[in-house]
């Protein structure tokens, strides 16, 4: 549609319609498919958590910025382009099979870990024929595209509550979808995580960055390429994975060489990957005791000096003094007061004998 047409029809939706958006009234430019049967399930999950757009002026222009400073990713496809798209992919069955219970109990047997059985209930999805896959798929990004449609029309200085009504509606029938197709994968990202467990790298922790990458390899796979999912998923749980344990073992030389440099005695057994679940959590936990005695500045520039926390990398004075706005001078001495308080603190705590008592 040329881009002059669009603004019109923006126009007059804001200046005829005055209404919210309900499952019987839906706005011009919308089509019937959004009340098909093949919503229906879809439509009933998601009304509880649809919010109406406030009324008032001031906070209906906020949540336009909202919206359009989000970011609406969406793989597309010629298709969604299509006058009558959106009848033809919702007129096609979905025809999902029921959640099953034992096919959660037999996830969390073969995964080989002692785990909680509620777990077992992220597992009973059962698994998608590749037709189902495939029309989850459009179906999600299909929705997305048109809700980056809306929000394009979005206006701050003549903000319309039944689009933004809208376009809720679709981003959350959107992630409907996607929910689907992640709850049948997760039982592939359950025999891949476990893989990885060891005394450094709970199952819970991996289960958890597992899913997010699933997630993340939901939102940006082709479905249109003609390859399974899971192909595509495993290789994103595994790098997922693999970059976690890594991150983990970096994290605990980072504790060691600081614990290190405030003259505390770490046996070799403390710096190899072999140091306990137990004894890293103490030593990381004592570690963050002391060092939330430490004023702000203090203890920002002891993490980025040491990489520790969200820094990744070891920062130098001058970038430091930079982001403080003082002398690189100042830096270090602010670095040199707040190491001499860890090393007070440390005798004080004698976590010296902690390692002795477990080493």
């Amino acid at each position: 549609m040329p881009t002059q047409t669009r603004k019109a029809s923006a126009r007059d939706i804001q200046s005829t319609q005055d209404t919210r958006l309900t499952a019987s009234a839906v706005p011009p430019r919308v089509g019937a498919w959004i009340n098909s049967r093949e919503l229906a399930e879809a439509n009933a999950d998601i009304e509880p958590l649809l919010v109406p757009a406030s009324s008032d002026p001031a906070e209906l222009r906020s949540l336009t910025k909202r919206w359009l400073r989000r970011e609406l990713g969406f793989i597309g496809n010629p298709q969604f382009s299509e006058k009558r798209a959106g009848r033809e992919i919702f007129a096609e069955e979905l025809a999902l099979a029921p959640r099953r219970s034992e096919l959660g109990i037999a996830a969390l047997r073969k995964s080989g870990v002692d785990l909680p059985i509620h777990l077992s209930r992220l597992c009973e999805a059962p698994l998608l024929k590749q037709e189902q896959e495939q029309l989850l798929f459009k179906r999600m990004n299909f929705l997305m595209h048109q809700a980056s449609i809306h929000r394009s029309l979005l206006s701050v200085e003549r903000p319309s509550r039944v689009r933004i009504d809208l376009i809720e509606k679709l981003v959350a029938l959107a992630e409907w979808h996607r929910d689907r197709i992640v709850e049948a994968n997760l039982r592939l990202v359950f025999s891949i995580v476990k893989k990885f467990v060891n005394p450094n790298n709970t199952f819970d922790d991996l289960l958890s960055d597992g899913i997010v990458g699933l997630i993340r390899a939901v939102e940006k796979f082709d479905y249109d390429r003609g390859f399974r999912f899971s192909t595509y998923a495993t290789q994103v749980v595994r790098r997922n994975s693999y970059r976690t344990v890594v991150v983990n073992q970096q994290d605990r030389q980072k504790v060691s060489s600081g614990l290190q440099d405030l003259d505390l005695e770490i046996s070799d057994e403390g710096r190899s990957s072999a140091i306990s679940e137990k004894r890293w959590h103490e030593l990381r936990s004592r570690l963050a005791v002391m060092l939330d005695d430490l004023d702000r500045r203090e203890k920002f520039i002891v993490r980025a000096r040491f990489s520790l926390g969200s820094h990744r990398k070891v920062h130098t004075l001058q970038s430091l003094a930079d982001r403080l706005g003082i002398s690189k001078e100042r830096v270090r001495q602010l670095e040199r007061r707040a190491m001499d308080k860890l090393r007070a603190m440390a005798g004080e705590t004698q976590l010296g004998e902690l390692d002795a008592a477990q080493s």
